[in-house]
């Protein structure tokens, strides 16, 4: 994710791609692990190189136990954070927003589950859907290597379900194996496949009556979320506060 961000934030001619920091390529040159030689930016292993490069935007692509803190030293840095890693939890958004008040509104902060356009329009239509058929539950498929379960696309897509639907019954588990039936998020139920050669997909399932309606997302590159990642960037430093949701940028 951090190759394709580079690539595409170089690629916008009103962007300037000035830093990148990475753990694990510290001093490889960014032109050499993104085919683009133009590009003269070494990777550093410090934050403070962003300090240094005059950044104004930075974007996270980490790890959950790792994002709280690059967060944190946006915000005491007063440097603006678009973040796409999953697996914050509600009190982290809560410090966010206290962290960005105590340190005097000077940056903001925009976090999405997922950047990827089409699958901002799959939780859109589902939650409209929910009011209509509100038995449902949701599949999400990952790569092998995503480090959270749920992914922060099928919390936000049960998050949205409950709040639109009026309620719906839920079957008994039945549950010969626990956790057959999956997670229970919200009333929803969510199951997990993580397995080598998948990148990001959901498929949200609904049933009435004699019927059901599927509603499914699939990014098949990383490519597909870069789109909503430099539309973030371009808008985060007039996004008052901290921001959730890439669907705020297009007005659904």
């Amino acid at each position: 994710m951090g190759r394709q961000v580079c690539a595409a934030v170089h690629a916008d001619p009103d962007l300037l791609l000035a830093a990148a920091v990475d753990t694990h390529e510290a001093g490889t040159p960014v032109g050499r692990l993104v085919g683009d030689p133009s590009i003269r930016i070494d990777v550093s292993d410090e934050l403070d190189m962003l300090s240094e490069a005059e950044v104004e935007v930075a974007v996270d692509f980490t790890h959950p136990k790792a994002v709280m803190d690059n967060i944190r030293w946006c915000i005491r840095h007063a440097v603006h954070a678009v973040v796409g890693t999953t697996g914050l939890t509600e009190a982290d958004v809560t410090a966010i927003r206290a962290l960005i008040a105590e340190e005097g509104d000077e940056s903001n902060v925009f976090v999405a589950p997922n950047f990827a356009v089409g699958a901002v329009l799959m939780m859109s239509f589902a939650s409209r859907a929910a009011e209509f058929l509100p038995a449902v539950e949701i599949v999400e498929l990952h790569h092998d290597g995503k480090a959270d379960a749920p992914s922060g696309t099928a919390l936000r897509t049960a998050s949205e379900i409950a709040r639109h639907r009026e309620g719906a019954a839920e079957p008994p588990a039945g549950e010969v194996v626990p956790g057959a039936r999956g997670a229970h998020v919200e009333g929803i139920r969510i199951h997990s496949v993580r397995l080598p050669g998948l990148i990001a997909h959901q498929e949200v399932i609904f049933g009435g009556p004699g019927e059901t309606l599927t509603i499914r997302h699939d990014s098949y590159d990383r490519e597909s979320f870069m789109p909503g990642v430099v539309l973030a960037v371009k808008a985060v430093s007039s996004r008052h506060g901290l921001t959730l949701g890439l669907e705020s940028l297009l007005d659904l």
